[in-house]
């Protein structure tokens, strides 16, 4: 048999830790391997993006772009990768495309390999600006455009509609095409089937990553699966952090591929001082209270409600809130209704937290008494295109009052911000560097907050402040 090495991205250093302990590992906790990591042979490391950049100004105090150039310090032979959510970034609306340019310029120039963009509704439209951008910045080898397509199940999202969009996002330029399986509804023949279709359509250069959690316990078998029939890189996650909520572990599929056809070239021998670091690291997220063992189970609820593992806490507590937690299992079946009449998005974030809340409300209210503005933006198609076609009575509710439905790019409606942002955190005396800007468009108050600590601490203005770094100081 023809030999084809896989390739692994370890998520050890992001999705790992923000799957199972609420995105709370701090760089000094993984300093002292990064030099080991970027020994072993990994496609890329996981590293910044997603939750990662809210919860180093909200809670860790640390600027998250000196994170990423003090990774890319240690990380000299292993491409950082970074996920990002399209035209929303990192943040939870749509940024003008000036700010997301320099964004995607400023993460490539301080150290970003690879980015992972993706779009919670599909909506290629949405990535156009980021992966222009990545393009544009990363020319020449400096940064890989893996777009990527979020996965789920529903009467519209067919194998024939997966392998149309990898297609166009091909043609869009992407040097990766991704499927990502956030909420675990992937199954192992499955994924197979839907592989082997997307890589008889594109490229033989165009590589395909697949990224799934083990929520439901499927995991290990679906990046079996994904490689026989023609992934070329999976994610995984170093086992004190992996599995459960997280990606597969990575060492199991290390032993499961080596001197086979797909052997991936890594050494588990290399990999054990590594884990016994971060099972320090994992029993001090125990400790703290960020880490419930409770994330390491097996969990079928996944593939019978498709309710990702967040969204079903999310339900849970506003019931809890209500005093209405009888009415759980109500909700769940409320929440694929709520999720057709508004044409089928994927559940993911935002569109999981906007379905679920509609689904409570539709519960505890009656049916479409109150719809939320969230829920009414996603009908009116401001954040993108769904990918099926909407309910027009509920539509009509949401046109009521003379609301015009969106068809153009939404970001088309958002005028440049970058002049106006930049004019505002000089003004407030914070700039010290343009990625402060950025920080401040994802994040104001946040970043407001983290940069008044940061001034004291360097100035010692406010001792107070400086010594108690998790203190939250009004703005």
């Amino acid at each position: 048999m023809e030999k084809r090495k896989i390739y692994i991205t370890d998520t050890i250093l992001r999705d790992a830790h923000q799957s199972q302990a609420a995105t709370r590992m701090k760089f000094e906790e993984m300093e002292p391997v990064l030099p080991l990591l970027d020994e072993i042979g990994y496609y890329s490391l996981e590293a910044w993006g997603g939750a990662t950049f809210d919860s180093c100004l909200r809670f860790l105090n640390e600027d998250p772009w000196d994170r990423l150039r003090n990774l890319k310090k240690y990380l000299k032979k292993t491409p950082i990768q970074m996920l990002l959510r399209g035209q929303n970034l990192l943040g939870y609306r749509h940024y003008a495309d000036d700010v997301v340019e320099r964004f995607v310029e400023k993460s490539i120039e301080n150290g970003v390999g690879v980015i992972r963009v993706f779009d919670a509704l599909n909506d290629p439209r949405n990535l156009e600006a980021s992966m222009k951008a990545i393009k544009k910045y990363g020319a020449g080898g400096k940064c890989v455009c893996e777009a990527t397509m979020s996965y789920t199940t529903s009467p519209v999202h067919t194998t024939k509609y997966f392998v149309d969009l990898a297609k166009q996002l091909e043609d869009m330029g992407a040097d990766n095409i991704c499927i990502k399986d956030m909420a675990n509804l992937l199954l192992p023949f499955t994924v197979y089937d839907l592989v082997k279709e997307i890589r008889a359509e594109l490229r033989p250069e165009t590589k395909i990553h697949v990224h799934t959690h083990n929520t439901t316990g499927t995991g290990d078998m679906i990046n079996l699966m994904a490689i026989q029939g023609g992934a070329d890189i999976v994610d995984c996650a170093l086992s004190p952090l992996g599995n459960g909520t997280s990606n597969p572990a990575t060492e199991p599929l290390v032993a499961t591929l080596k001197g086979t056809q797909y052997d991936t070239g890594i050494e588990i021998e290399k990999l054990l001082p590594i884990v016994k670091h971060f099972n320090g690291v994992a029993e001090r997220l125990e400790k703290d209270g960020f880490l419930n063992p409770k994330v390491r189970r097996i969990d079928i609820n996944t593939l019978l409600y498709q309710v990702p593992g967040g969204m079903m806490s999310n339900l849970m507590n506003q019931l809890k809130q209500a005093g209405k937690e009888d009415k759980l299992m109500e909700c769940l079946a409320e929440v694929p209704e709520v999720r057709k009449d508004c044409g089928y998005p994927p559940l993911v974030t935002p569109s999981s937290q906007i379905v679920g809340t509609q689904a409570v409300w539709n519960v505890l209210l009656g049916k479409y008494k109150t719809i939320t503005a969230q829920y009414k933006d996603l009908m009116l198609g401001k954040y993108g295109q769904v990918p099926g076609e909407v309910n027009a009575d509920i539509l009509k509710q949401c046109t009521a009052n003379g609301e015009q439905v969106v068809t153009c790019r939404p970001a088309d409606l958002i005028s440049n911000e970058m002049d106006t942002l930049t004019k505002t955190v000089k003004e407030k005396g914070f700039y010290e560097k343009e990625e402060d800007v950025l920080s401040y468009a994802l994040f104001p108050e946040v970043s407001e907050n983290f940069f008044k600590w940061r001034k004291a601490q360097k100035l010692g203005v406010d001792t107070d402040m400086a010594k108690n770094p998790n203190k939250v100081y009004p703005v």
